[in-house]
């Protein structure tokens, strides 16, 4: 029998817990972690390592379809192996973890661009890590998130008692008589209908956006980038402190456009990129003088979100009216649902990322379910869809 209670010929045949490597030069931290993972009905650790090449040795062999990965390792550290471990299991999820150091920032959004799924910020020492409730919640969140993203894309059962994401098809609002096939993984079935795009040239730009929002935001913006000199870009990227300021400088790189963390009060600029600084919640306003402004404030985490998208969306809503265009991103969870409904009822405009092209299709999943979004775009397209928004043209 295992933990679910099942025969073992049961748990093969399907409905497993999610498997787990977790690896860790620190013996006191892997057994920390290993033992939350464990407590857990859904998820099993198959295997640690104190380090990558103990990892590699037996990551096939464990079975497992999520690694937390420590940066900072002797004989073989995370960076090196990243690489070696994506080879060995293609589709596997693997989550950086590293201490708030601005070096572990940059090389953390490294990994993401060199195939890692996410990262999380360790506490600074074992006695932190045994009292962070909340980096035992983000852990747990992350697992099964990304584990359950594996299992849909592999048209693999979720643990037994997991509910199956709501999927379905498209009708598009051009087409209200019938529904038409979208790409969407999983089993239950349900209807997302699609809201009308209005046709106004948008005045500014907001993006939401979490689990594997930095290389998609790179990479999106990077493409677009020959048509955002006519707007301003707001984004919202759950991120914590230190790690938004390294996002701002790489998506300068990626983009050649002025890009920076948001500071309290300071003038919205067109043709600038302003990135939520992680701690504090952005939020769009209007000055005395009737200047477009920030203002951040500290106020309680929003969807256990800080920064969190529905703060901003809400905000560049009144602020911008039907001339706002937004972007929800891959992420995790519902934030940015909320907002983007505020946004469609003054007329703005709501893209989401589609599932395929998502680490995880939870954030703009949930808005388009939620009946908000005008277009479902792959990460591809996205660039030139609203690079084609922006000067004017239509969806």
């Amino acid at each position: 029998m295992n933990k679910f209670g099942s025969s073992i010929t049961e748990t093969v045949s399907g409905n497993r817990p999610f498997r787990v490597m977790v690896v860790d030069d620190s013996a006191v931290i892997r057994g920390f972690i290993s033992r939350w993972l464990d407590e857990a009905d859904d998820i099993t650790v198959v295997g640690t390592a104190a380090n990558g090449l103990m990892a590699l040795r037996s990551v096939r062999s464990s079975d497992a379809e999520v690694v937390i990965l420590d940066i900072e390792m002797p004989q073989m550290d995370g960076m090196t192996a990243l690489p070696k471990l994506i080879e060995l299991v293609p589709d596997i999820k693997v989550v950086m973890a590293s201490t708030l150091t601005k070096r572990n920032a940059d090389i953390s959004l490294k990994a993401l661009s060199a195939g890692a799924s996410d990262y999380i910020p360790k506490p600074e020492t074992s006695r932190d890590v045994n009292a962070s409730q909340e980096f035992k919640r983000e852990l747990l969140e992350k697992v099964r998130a990304l584990a359950s993203a594996r299992r849909k894309t592999r048209r693999e059962p979720l643990p037994t008692g997991m509910k199956e994401p709501a999927v379905g098809n498209v009708a598009k609002p051009s087409d209200p008589s019938g529904a038409k096939p979208f790409k969407l993984f999983g089993n239950r079935r349900g209807e997302i209908k699609l809201v009308k795009a209005p046709v106004y040239k948008p005045d500014a730009l907001v993006i939401g956006s979490s689990t594997g929002g930095p290389q998609a935001l790179c990479k999106f913006l990077a493409d677009a980038k020959h048509f955002l000199s006519g707007v301003p870009v707001l984004i919202t990227q759950h991120m914590p402190k230190t790690f938004t300021a390294i996002l701002a400088e790489h998506i300068a790189r990626a983009t050649s456009i002025p890009t920076k963390e948001a500071e309290d009060g300071e003038a919205i600029k067109t043709g600038h990129i302003y990135v939520a600084p992680g701690g504090l919640h952005m939020v769009l306003a209007q000055s005395e003088s009737g200047q477009k402004i920030i203002k951040l404030n500290d106020k309680p985490p929003v969807n256990f979100c800080k920064p969190a998208v529905d703060p901003m969306f809400t905000s560049a809503a009144q602020l911008y009216g039907k001339k706002l265009l937004s972007v929800i991103l891959t992420g995790m969870g519902s934030d940015g649902t909320l907002g983007a409904q505020d946004i469609v009822k003054v007329g703005g405009t709501v893209i989401v990322q589609d599932e395929a092209s998502s680490v995880v299709w939870g954030m703009p999943g949930s808005a388009a379910h939620a009946g908000v979004a005008s277009a479902i775009i792959a990460i591809d397209d996205m660039g030139p869809t609203v690079g084609r928004v922006i000067m004017g043209g239509t969806l």
